[in-house]
């Protein structure tokens, strides 16, 4: 009887074994649809991860939901005025605007003033600055029109069927999209060398003319300025009704991991997200989040299940 207690409690303890190790090495594998969030905890309310150039999810939490996605936005006006063809070394003229502005949408830049396409682009990716990226639709061929419609047609290109951009800032609730479509456009982002030089710059002093003056800019992404990151493409946004929101294609335990986190609380949210999916790919580890965290994301659910916030797609502008 004691020998086959002892080899009783001998198998238990190897399929605890063997349970740990199983669920260690499939730790980064979890819904790639949406659904509900699997081991790692995350302060974001939607989100999906992938490993660079490939749209299969290795995770994800509402993944298909529907959601405003401020000024992630930028990455597909990036994306529209590269694939366009037009002289990165073009001066723009900043017009003043011939719509109003669907939020508040302060700028330093003067009206009237010109700077490189090149500049113009840099400053609407690391320092996400909403006038720049308006002139950039406005100088587009075509016109501003146009370029909000090449921006829809460029999302059905890449498979972005629950997408739609009324215009180029984010600055519009909406500009929606799913966790799951922006990693298709941040793949597609990161093909550009430049969008990756331009997305990641951690400082950069934009010379204007007519008049002739410079201003400084700040990545808004703290994540570019810590060289362990190995950030390679990134862009943040922010809407009250969007919540805080980050996508960025960084090194994680050796591999290029696409990060797409939308929706969070607190300007820390996203980059505290960031560390727990890195250390989750590694370790398995779930994490712990907030307390607050977690009541905004009971909160905005909430809203969410009686279909008040999010937007379903529509026809292209």
């Amino acid at each position: 009887m004691i020998r086959s207690a002892l080899s009783g409690l001998m198998l238990l303890l190897l399929s605890a074994v063997m349970s740990q190790a199983y669920a260690h090495s499939a730790g980064a594998r979890s819904q790639s649809k949406g659904g509900e969030a699997s081991a790692v905890q995350l302060a974001s309310v939607n989100a999906a991860v992938a490993y660079a150039g490939d749209n299969d999810l290795v995770y994800g939490k509402n993944a298909d939901r529907i959601v405003p996605i401020a000024s992630i936005t930028k990455l597909m006006t990036a994306l529209v005025v590269l694939d366009s063809g037009v002289p990165l070394n073009e001066w723009l003229a900043f017009e003043k605007r011939h719509i109003p502005a669907p939020a508040n949408a302060y700028t330093r830049i003067r009206v009237g003033s010109e700077l490189r396409r090149s500049d113009v682009l840099r400053i609407a990716l690391m320092s996400s600055e909403n006038f720049a990226a308006y002139t950039l639709a406005r100088q587009h061929p075509g016109g501003f029109d146009a370029f909000v419609r090449a921006m829809n047609e460029k999302a059905l290109e890449l498979g972005m069927t629950r997408s739609r951009f009324v215009d180029p800032t984010g600055l519009s609730v909406h500009n929606t999209s799913t966790a799951a479509d922006l990693v298709k456009l941040v793949n597609a982002a990161a093909r550009h060398p430049q969008i990756g030089d331009y997305s990641t710059t951690r400082y950069f002093s934009a010379s204007f003319r007519q008049p002739r003056y410079s201003l400084s800019y700040g990545n808004t992404n703290i994540l570019v300025h810590r060289d362990s990151w190995g950030v390679g493409m990134s862009k943040t946004g922010y809407l009250s009704e969007a919540g805080r929101c980050l996508v960025m294609v960084s090194n994680m335990n050796g591999k290029q991991v696409v990060t797409v986190l939308l929706d969070s609380l607190g300007t820390r949210s996203p980059i505290g997200d960031a560390g727990r999916i890195r250390n989750w790919l590694d370790t398995g580890a779930a994490g712990r989040v907030a307390a607050a965290a977690k009541a905004y994301e009971q909160k905005k659910n909430a809203i969410y299940a009686e279909g008040g916030q999010t937007q379903q797609p529509a026809g292209s502008n």
